[in-house]
């Protein structure tokens, strides 16, 4: 099992075609997509999928996401 704790930062950031917000319903999809990889691996799909949704656009909070597999 794995407890992921998360800032609203990464589900507020504008992004994507039309220039909207991530949405927690989005970050729970890629969270439960990624979920079987390995923490390491995760933060590195987290990151890149953060950068490709921001795109050009100026980030606009804090981001922080703690995941405790146990």
């Amino acid at each position: 099992s794995t407890l992921v704790l998360f800032t609203d930062g990464y589900a507020d950031q504008f992004g994507g075609p039309k220039g909207k917000k991530f949405k927690y319903s989005n970050l729970q999809k890629l969270l439960l997509e990624i979920s079987p990889l390995p923490l390491a691996q995760q933060k590195h799909e987290l990151d890149q999928r953060f950068e490709e949704w921001k795109g050009k656009l100026e980030q606009v909070d804090d981001v922080c996401l703690i995941g405790v597999r146990f």
